[in-house]
């Protein structure tokens, strides 16, 4: 990892700081039983601390504003773990509490159960922090989870022209709070329960909502089935490879982390989207939070199996059924056969052309 002292971090986290024990087992046991843990790992914990400690595995400046530590062991295990990641930003302590801790549960499946602190106090913490970090940087993450405290950082965000990335998880399913930070965010991650055992109605219903509400870029994953993205009236899906899961732990989080990685380095929609999977499929095949490396990142994008379609007019086109149309149809004419045409030309033949040069590449 470069040494980032004198850079401006390019990602700026907004959240709680909490360490995090995380334990791999094959299975949970049942209640008042025990079960063998295969292997411990530690690492800095939340989203917001996650996704700045994995981008720093690649090389990119980040930063994070947090909630105070406690002043013992644990908060300087924080405040350490952050510096030597080379991630930005004051970590302050307090005597008024202990530092909160949150134990992680993963098993072959990949599920997790985990057990977390969170409190009032702690959280309002976010209120007081410092936000100069957010000015010179070139994205902002927040966790809805973290309630109104994350308002004032993002309209930060705003005044400075910095785009926000919100990870709306299933906050999507209030209208009071998409009203209230749909003005503010500039890409969306949600998700859908129905959506991530492969419904696809459920997936376009969400996408819609977030789009309407004046989003530009809303994303939606579904675990083991992928993800989907719109931006403006493109939209791709992108399927997720099958792995072997050991660790499910963060994975949610190393995709926002691969998302924005392509994002901040001027990656298109799909090789964002792209590089966002393979890295969240990476990350489960072992335990802890260790990052691949782009290049082996990169080569599993590079594989991944990809559907278009089209947003427009409130209503979701599929790209392949337009192009399947007969060309002395009656459609033949249609503006969104017109337009198929022209985004099918216009990304899949530059697409292949792009995997063959990236897969050479790789074997060179």
């Amino acid at each position: 990892m470069a040494n980032t002292k004198s850079t401006s971090p390019a990602y700026v986290g907004f959240g709680m700081l909490t360490p995090v024990y995380i334990m791999a087992l094959d299975k949970l046991p049942k209640h008042n039983t025990g079960a063998i843990v295969h292997q411990v790992s530690d690492y800095v914990y939340d989203d917001a601390a996650i996704i700045a400690c994995n981008l720093r595995q690649w090389d990119v400046p980040t930063a994070m504003i947090g909630t105070a530590v406690g002043d013992d062991l644990l908060g300087h295990y924080v405040a350490d773990t952050l510096k030597k990641m080379g991630v930005q930003g004051k970590v302050r302590f307090t005597k008024k509490y202990k530092t909160p801790l949150e134990v992680n549960i993963s098993d072959k499946k990949g599920a997790r159960t985990y057990f977390w602190q969170r409190t009032p106090e702690i959280l309002g913490t976010l209120d007081t922090a410092d936000l100069s970090l957010i000015k010179k940087s070139k994205l902002l993450y927040v966790d809805w989870y973290d309630g109104d405290h994350i308002l004032r950082a993002m309209e930060e965000a705003l005044r400075h022209n910095v785009p926000v990335f919100l990870n709306f998880e299933h906050g999507h399913k209030h209208p009071e709070l998409l009203k209230k930070y749909a003005g503010l965010v500039t890409i969306c991650q949600a998700v859908t329960d129905a959506a991530q055992i492969g419904k696809r109605q459920a997936m376009l219903s969400v996408a819609r909502k977030l789009f309407k509400s004046g989003i530009k870029t809303a994303i939606i994953t579904m675990a083991s089935q992928g993800c989907m993205v719109v931006h403006g009236e493109e939209v791709i899906r992108v399927h997720a490879p099958k792995v072997k899961a050991v660790d499910g732990s963060g994975a949610g989080a190393t995709f926002s982390a691969g998302f924005i990685y392509g994002f901040l380095n001027g990656y298109n929609l799909e090789d964002s989207v792209r590089f966002a999977i393979a890295a969240a499929s990476l990350k489960v095949t072992q335990p802890g939070l260790q990052m691949f490396p782009v290049k082996e990142i990169k080569a599993l994008a590079a594989k991944l199996r990809i559907d278009r379609m089209i947003y427009r007019g409130d209503q979701f086109y599929d790209i392949k059924k337009l192009l399947r149309l007969k060309q002395s149809g009656p459609l033949v004419d249609h503006i969104l056969v017109k337009e198929g045409r022209k985004l099918a030309e216009k990304y899949l033949p530059k697409k292949k052309i792009e995997r063959k040069k990236i897969k050479r590449s790789l074997v060179e």
